[in-house]
């Protein structure tokens, strides 16, 4: 027999047993992304595959994302959020296994694509699962964890991942990650309720998800080949005709689908656009800097650091931005987030200015400042621009808002870092083939990257313009805080999702 005390303490248990489940998967996604690139010299000694082809281990993980994140979410709200979380977590683990036992660039490529999809459906069923399990203030008090545990999981990866290099080569991160998402399978399955919304229809658009794709991929494929093929190529040209038939196609299918991906409407929305391509920008250039910074520190003839040193090196970039994001919060509130936003990307472009006059004598200690005053910069522009990409929206628009932000986010990390690693290598081939020291040609091609990357934050100075003189309704909450830390990873609402719960099952 069941007493009070044991009913009244069910609930509690249940709202633990989603809040650890979540955070610790979310944690374990994103420490994982931010890992990669410091992995990818030993995987390039180990498989002998250049740098440039596991450059698609970066790119394609977020292309994947990209196309899935909003599918996902869609999936779940039909299907059941804990089935597809959970459905999340084992094609996480088999990622993780396949990279793992790779021998060779391709299956590491695909299982970071597989990783894509995995991450992607992890990240957005989780945060579901908790609007859908916990009401009222709880919820924002788990939605914060949430989002902490997201932002601690990306600034650690490059540190843990350097660590673990040294330790048990670079297979471990992928093996440790496979097991701790496979503990969350049981977590999940003995304390998290199902949940479906059934208001929803139970169409899904995935007509605008393979386009999506095709959008993408084609269009990442020229930028990254282009140099090699020639920009007037016929195969740089194809990828490009491709690029733009799915825009349109994309386009007509949204316009008739029942249920489109992305509601073509929210686009009208100068506040949700703004911010949105100001997260992409932010995104691209943070894990384009990572990608760069961590081969050339890694190079014999760059810096000839170890994966640990590295690890500890990116940190101020890593980390920085993450810490630097709440930080800056109050002042949104006092000076507007147009000021704050235009402002992080003035600051981001006169560092990147810096890095365009890296040359061969550089050592670490040069680096330093940079990438600091990058990280103050990008986190200034980060944050308030997530939290404005739910807040210029219906209270019913926001899981639309933050699905579109998102997108937006891996779109950026897939095309500026596509872009960067490509400038970066073409640079240098160029220079070296001409006669240049390799330490020489390294350094230049750094420094032509961040001349593109200072560019694209330029151009975020402009997209200020587009989100207004939005002030918050009052002072910042925990909330608050914690969206902007997690604001590198992920969009986290500032307010309560009203009606998420939809359909509880109460079994486990």
């Amino acid at each position: 027999m069941t007493t009070g005390a044991e009913a009244a303490a069910a609930p509690a248990r249940a709202a633990g047993g989603v809040l650890a489940a979540t955070c610790v998967s979310a944690f374990v996604v994103n420490a994982n992304t931010s890992a990669v690139s410091i992995l990818l010299p030993a995987i390039s000694e180990d498989t002998g595959a250049s740098l440039a082809t596991l450059q698609w281990a970066v790119t394609g993980y977020s292309l994947v994302g990209a196309a899935v994140i909003v599918t996902s979410g869609a999936l779940g709200d039909i299907l059941g959020r804990r089935r597809i979380f959970i459905g999340g977590l084992l094609l996480f683990v088999a990622s993780c296994v396949v990279i793992a036992l790779a021998q060779g660039a391709g299956l590491v490529i695909a299982g970071r694509a597989i990783q894509g999809a995995a991450g992607s459906t992890i990240l957005a069923c989780g945060l579901s699962l908790l609007s859908a399990g916990i009401s009222g203030e709880a919820q924002m008090r788990s939605v914060s964890l949430w989002g902490a545990a997201s932002a601690a999981g990306a600034a650690a990866g490059p540190l843990l991942g350097g660590v673990l290099v040294d330790i048990t080569g670079w297979q471990g991160l992928f093996w440790i990650d496979a097991g701790i998402a496979a503990a969350c399978v049981p977590l999940t399955l003995r304390t998290v309720a199902e949940s479906r919304d059934p208001s929803r229809p139970r169409s899904v658009d995935l007509l605008g998800t393979a386009l999506v794709a095709a959008v993408l991929v084609p269009f990442v494929f020229a930028v990254t080949e282009g140099s090699d093929w020639g920009w007037l190529s016929a195969p740089t040209l194809v990828c490009f005709v491709i690029s733009a038939v799915a825009v349109v196609g994309f386009v007509v299918v949204e316009k008739r689908v029942r249920t489109p991906l992305i509601d073509l409407a929210l686009l009208r929305n100068k506040y949700l656009v703004g911010s949105t391509v100001a997260i992409l920008v932010v995104a691209g250039c943070i894990n384009a800097i990572m990608y760069i910074s961590s081969l050339y520190f890694q190079n014999p003839q760059g810096l000839g650091m170890s994966p640990l040193e590295a690890g500890v090196a990116t940190l101020p970039a890593a980390a920085g931005i993450v810490v630097t994001a709440p930080l800056i919060t109050p002042f949104v509130d006092k000076l507007g987030a147009r000021a704050v936003i235009a402002g992080g990307f003035g600051i981001a472009t006169a560092a990147f200015i810096v890095f365009a006059f890296v040359d061969a004598s550089w050592g670490y200690a040069t680096f330093v400042v940079p990438l600091i005053v990058l990280a103050v910069g990008l986190g200034l522009a980060n944050g308030p621009s997530s939290s404005i990409a739910t807040a210029s929206v219906a209270g019913d628009q926001v899981g639309a808002a933050s699905g579109i932000s998102n997108m937006g986010r891996y779109v950026g990390a897939a095309v500026l870092t596509a872009v960067t690693a490509a400038l970066f290598d073409s640079v240098y081939t160029r220079h070296h083939t001409g006669g240049a020291e390799v330490t020489d040609a390294l350094a230049r091609g750094f420094s032509r990257a961040s001349i593109g990357l200072a560019l694209f934050c330029a151009f975020g100075v402009a997209l200020a313009l587009l989100v207004g003189r939005i002030r918050p309704s009052g002072p910042p909450t925990p909330a608050h805080y914690a969206a902007a830390a997690a604001a590198t990873a992920h969009t986290v609402p500032t307010r309560q999702v009203a009606g998420t719960a939809g359909e509880a099952e109460g079994g486990r």
